[in-house]
């Protein structure tokens, strides 16, 4: 059922576009880089979703499109200045495009609408036709007015055109950022998943749609017998027998489909929406009703004459879910909610969670940063569940040492967590990898490792979570900085002073500079630089929480 969702929606997408022609002017992709994209759709990170659907896309962009890259929130964790033109746009860019976006950390804030803005002026949108396609999974959160600033492009009177592609966003977040594209002339399209995103990106970066023509004058009516009505279908939706689908935002589908000689069903026919009160042409029709996950197929004949008011039961539940992470908590916006059935029910929601499910048991997986726990729903028609979703987390802040006391500094280590438990190998999972200082990670109770790294020195310490608790770990490598200068020298490698069983001495830093430094454990090493085709070796020490400095004559 997940499968024929995602081909319905695509199918759906592709009718309502107008036609497509190929995309002229220039063109500047804006990605998203914030923190929120390592958050998971169906147990993979969307930072990875977008890349490879992204990837996808630009395998079929035409050599002489004009395509740029603009990111933010990619290198700085707090910044609402981290906005960078990654590709220049220009032809033949789509690969330049792919590697830099597979190479991007997805670290900070979203500053959308200055990026937005700076991918107009770096299209020259004052001069020549621009567009623009933004690819958020957040809102904005550096003060910025996405709306103020469509009004204002659009106001100019130039041809600007903004196109952007939600993802994994909720309705009322989405209605925060389509006003960029609805008042520029472009598409807000949603996409919670690869194949949706996939289907989005083609839409918006390989062609952009033309205007739609004018509708066609409706020819006067033909005279219609006395006994012909106005309105001969108006089906009611019902969650179960007796019980109507409450008025909230939620939409119910109506898809007429022929039904062909052998009772298989034929071509779609028409898709009505909601409280549909209308004239569908004489006929057995095959339909179907869908309101959100929930679904029901049947068939129906409509005649000129008689008023056809099916009330058509769903067999549905209404589930309204808080995800909290402690009891009397503030709602996690970034929780995820998945709900999977046996009869194929897959979808995810994010945050304050409102959904009709099809009655029968229903499997919720709720997930908050690496934390995941799931249970079983027993829903019944017409059945409505609220409740606050406890997500049993705790909050693991790791932080690297060279010795206990001096904090390792800025984004060059590695900070891992890693699972407690070996396989049968040897080996542990790792299950988050990120860089710098202030590292802070939601994860289910239990016992993990924390890995740090910077240059040669690591050192790994147990850890345990327990639920609505905050776990601090210091992870003390007992290094020290190893700097050398060898003038003129052509290449440098240092080793460790201490052979082993078989004579050999290990290699911890090889580089091709005359001068540099590495941070290694504390002990005795030897610096083998090579200048003009001579080696020289030269003997040093490192203490753990010192600077050696070494110049080589």
């Amino acid at each position: 059922m997940r499968l024929f969702a995602i081909l319905r929606t695509i199918a759906l997408f592709l009718l309502c576009l107008p036609a497509l022609a190929a995309a002229d002017g220039r063109t500047i992709i804006v990605l998203d880089g914030s923190g929120s994209m390592w958050g998971q759709i169906d147990g993979k990170p969307k930072l990875e979703i977008a890349r490879e659907a992204l990837a996808e896309v630009l395998k079929t962009i035409p050599a002489d499109t004009e395509l740029g890259l603009i990111a933010y929130g990619h290198r700085d964790k707090g910044s609402c200045d981290d906005i960078e033109t990654i590709v220049a746009p220009a032809k033949g860019t789509a690969q330049a495009i792919s590697d830099a976006a597979s190479k991007m950390q997805f670290l900070g804030k979203t500053p959308l609408t200055e990026a937005v803005r700076r991918a107009a002026a770096e299209l020259h949108s004052t001069e020549e036709k621009a567009t623009v396609v933004l690819i958020t999974d957040g809102i904005e959160t550096c003060e910025g007015d996405p709306c103020a600033l469509a009004q204002e492009l659009e106001s100019s009177g130039v041809d600007f055109t903004a196109h952007v592609v939600g993802f994994g966003l909720t309705k009322d977040e989405g209605k925060q950022v389509a006003c960029l594209a609805e008042d520029t002339g472009g598409q807000y399209i949603t996409a919670d998943d690869l194949d949706s995103l996939t289907v989005a990106l083609q839409a918006t970066v390989i062609s952009a749609p033309e205007p739609a023509p004018a509708p066609e004058p409706v020819p006067a009516p033909e005279p219609t017998k006395p006994t012909q009505l106005e309105i001969n279908f108006a089906p009611k939706a019902l969650l179960a027998p007796g019980i109507p689908k409450p008025d909230d935002n939620s939409q119910v589908n109506w898809e007429l489909y022929a039904i062909n000689p052998d009772g298989t069903t034929g071509d779609r026919v028409t898709t009505e929406y909601n409280d549909f009160k209308g004239y569908i042409e004489p006929g057995t029709y095959r339909l179907i009703t869908t309101l959100d996950s929930a679904q029901t197929t049947s068939d129906i004949t409509l005649t000129a004459d008689t008023l056809s008011a099916p009330e058509v039961v769903v067999n549905a539940a209404r589930v309204i879910l808080h995800p909290k992470g402690t009891e009397g908590g503030e709602i996690e916006p970034d929780a995820s909610l998945k709900f999977t059935t046996t009869s194929g029910v897959n979808t995810t929601y994010y945050g304050d969670t409102r959904v009709y499910l099809p009655a029968g048991e229903v499997t919720l997986t709720a997930g908050l940063g690496l934390a995941s726990q799931t249970e079983t729903l027993t829903l019944t028609p017409g059945q409505l569940l609220e409740k606050d979703e406890i997500i049993q987390v705790g909050l693991a802040a790791i932080e690297g040492y060279y010795v206990e006391g001096m904090l390792i500094e800025g984004n060059a280590h590695q900070v891992s967590i890693r699972s407690a438990k070996k396989s049968i190998d040897g080996s542990r999972e790792n299950l988050t990898t990120s860089y710098g200082t202030g590292n802070q990670t939601k994860l289910s109770p239990g016992d993990y490792i924390a890995y740090v790294e910077l240059g040669a020195a690591s050192a790994e310490v147990p850890f345990s979570i327990k639920a609505g608790a905050r776990t601090d770990v210091a992870v003390i490598l007992e290094a020290g900085v190893l700097a050398y200068t060898a003038p003129g020298a052509s290449e440098a490698q240092i080793f460790s002073a201490k052979k082993d069983i078989n004579g050999n001495r290990k290699s911890v830093f090889h580089n091709y500079n005359a001068e540099d430094q590495t941070t290694l454990p504390g002990g005795d090493y030897s610096i083998v630089t090579t200048k003009d085709g001579i080696e020289t070796e030269t003997p040093a020490s490192v203490k753990p929480g010192e600077r050696t400095e070494i110049i080589v004559p």
